[in-house]
């Protein structure tokens, strides 16, 4: 299908099936984030160090969840493939295995319910993204896209504040409960109400998409310059984010003595409404300032996470919780502005024929870079400065982490000067 006839499907379509995908990652983000809320109480009941909830909260989601996505997209790209149908399949798997998290009885049986969910999600971001790429016309892509990532942040919100909550009041196996279960049933509703327009009446007659072999497709991805320096800057943008979004949180129990259920209640909330606000305007700048000059698509998320560094580094310096809570927000907002541009245009950087591929070997670097050694990199340095920092450890690490900012600004600025020539090419 080409871009003229993506734009052709009626606006309803993309409407719907832009508000069903985004819940379908919320849940995504919620059983995948929840974990972070709950690793303290969890540490403490099964007696785990920081570097197993570096790998209970990081490596063991990511390395199932980036390799099994490089064949998922693959055969998402197919012509003949449902991309309803898989994304249905992929919810009831990942929370099914978040539900039987909260039975794990020893830091083994937690790592494989953890894979279990990384499995399963494998499925989904690959798939959402060419369904949203085929509806959406180029000039409203990176609002779109912007639009289901916020899936991000809502999930995030809703894990931590839940998650929290609930491990206060019942403990955190029933937390993982609660998260897993309501996944299985907004399948059903995917399955009911979404169309692939692949299989539709709307595009029945487009002509027929030769098929690309994996090698041939992951070549076609890695020929843009500009999509190599946008993986490495948001390989990186994921390795801080998710490093910090999970130790912050420990951050706050360990050095302010709060518990699960008050961090998950008020850097939940904060968290989230900052993050929602970043992917929001990220969309919106990108759409905005790309009209004039495409490559300012990404100067927002490149100014964005230089000005993040030095209220970040503020924020972890403070005595005070909700002074640090307050301040930290706003490098939140900034670090959230990438997402939507990064995305959108890793879709125009590719031919329509590999477009889940692209989006799979962006998650494959993201993730696998970003979860999987953020977490567990962040949590062997804790281990390692702990007898000279003490119970500072952590922010210490928060305060490197802030520094590293300055990687993704970097190659974000040096992607946004290869766009316009790219995407020309590509148009």
């Amino acid at each position: 299908m080409t871009e003229a006839a993506a734009g052709k499907v009626q606006p309803n379509s993309l409407r719907v099936t832009l508000w069903i995908l985004l819940i379908v990652y919320i849940f995504n983000f919620l059983d995948r984030q929840i974990v972070n809320i709950l690793a303290e109480p969890i540490s403490r009941d099964l007696g785990l160090s920081d570097t197993q909830i570096g790998l209970m909260t990081g490596i063991a989601f990511a390395a199932f969840y980036t390799f099994l996505g490089i064949p998922i997209a693959r055969y998402s790209d197919r012509p003949s493939t449902n991309r309803v149908n898989l994304i249905s399949i992929s919810l009831v798997i990942w929370s099914g295995m978040t539900a039987l998290s909260g039975m794990a009885q020893n830091f083994i049986q937690l790592l494989l319910a953890r894979i279990g969910v990384g499995v399963g999600e494998a499925g989904c971001t690959p798939a959402a993204h060419s369904l949203i790429a085929d509806l959406a016309p180029p000039e409203k892509r990176a609002s779109a896209i912007s639009f289901y990532s916020l899936g991000i942040p809502i999930g995030g919100l809703l894990g931590m504040v839940m998650g929290g909550l609930i491990a206060d009041a019942y403990g955190w196996r029933i937390a993982f409960f609660v998260a897993g279960l309501p996944g299985i049933l907004m399948a059903l509703v995917v399955w009911w109400v979404l169309r692939d327009p692949r299989m539709s009446t709307l595009v029945e007659n487009r002509p027929a998409a030769s098929t690309l072999s994996t090698k041939e497709a992951i070549r076609e991805v890695l020929s843009s310059r500009a999509f190599i320096y946008l993986m490495i800057a948001g390989s990186a943008a994921a390795f801080l984010g998710y490093g910090k979004a999970t130790w912050t949180t420990i951050f706050f129990q360990r050095t302010y003595e709060l518990t699960p259920g008050q961090v998950g209640f008020w850097f939940g909330i904060g968290g989230g409404i900052a993050g929602v606000l970043g992917t929001y305007a990220g969309g919106w700048f990108a759409d905005r300032y790309g009209k004039t000059n495409r490559r300012h698509v990404l100067t927002a998320p490149a100014i964005g996470m230089t000005v993040a560094i030095p209220l970040a580094i503020a924020a972890y310096w403070q005595q005070t919780w909700w002074v640090a809570l307050i301040l930290i927000m706003l490098p939140t907002v900034l670090n959230g502005l990438y997402l939507g541009p990064t995305y959108s245009c890793a879709q125009g950087l590719v031919p329509l024929r590999a477009r889940a591929m692209a989006a799979a070997v962006l998650l494959f670097a993201q993730n696998l870079i970003g979860l999987g050694l953020g977490p567990l990199f962040f949590g062997i340095l804790s281990d390692v400065i702990k007898p000279m920092a003490g119970p500072d450890s952590v922010r210490y690490v928060l305060y490197g982490a802030a520094l590293m900012g300055l990687i993704p600004s970097f190659f974000f600025w040096r992607a946004s000067l290869r766009l316009n020539e790219e995407l020309d090419k590509k148009g």
